[in-house]
């Protein structure tokens, strides 16, 4: 590790799916409001460990009820995802994948939520929603090829990225009862 790092702070967050009244699963996921880190940008319900939670599952509960109203009563955790770690954001993140019962309405947490989004998987399994291009970030020492998918107008890159990419043909091919 190196010294002039700061230490990765614990975050958790729910990956929640779900069937539609088609059968269609669905990925939901957030778009953080503008201020912050990670102002504009998709991710999924949840955010850093707080003294009080028991664990991090706890953490990524609470921030789901909190962030949009997702009640641990309607979130059947399936399994804990490898952790990963984002460095320009200095988070350590253990994901969850999660079958949900959908609210009736999304709440949104202003003005640190800008909106719900519920994204059918097979869209994202199209490849014509992957993208690849060269960007360069504040912070970004030198331009780095990222991969994301087009979601409407929004990019789907990073950690949220990097968790539901190599779930998405194991979600569509039935894995885990949902």
């Amino acid at each position: 590790m190196n010294p002039a790092l700061p230490p990765l702070r614990e975050s958790a967050v729910i990956v929640p799916v779900y069937r539609d009244a088609a059968g269609e699963l669905q990925l939901v996921l957030v778009r953080r409001g503008e201020r912050g880190i990670h102002g504009g940008q998709l991710a999924f319900p949840g955010g850093k460990r707080d003294p009080e939670d028991e664990s991090l599952l706890a953490t990524a509960l609470r921030e789901a009820e909190e962030e949009v109203g997702l009640k641990p009563e309607d979130i059947r955790v399936l399994l804990p995802l490898p952790a990963l770690s984002t460095f320009t954001g200095g988070f350590h993140i253990t994901p969850f994948l999660a079958s949900i019962r959908r609210p009736a309405t999304w709440w949104c947490q202003q003005p640190e939520i800008a909106e719900v989004l519920e994204i059918s998987l097979r869209t994202l399994a199209d490849p014509a929603t992957h993208a690849q291009e060269w960007w360069q970030l504040p912070g970004w020492e030198q331009r780095m090829l990222v991969d994301y998918y087009r979601v409407g107008p929004y990019q789907l890159w990073g950690a949220s990225y990097r968790i539901i990419h190599p779930l998405i043909p194991r979600l569509l091919a039935g894995e885990w009862d949902i």
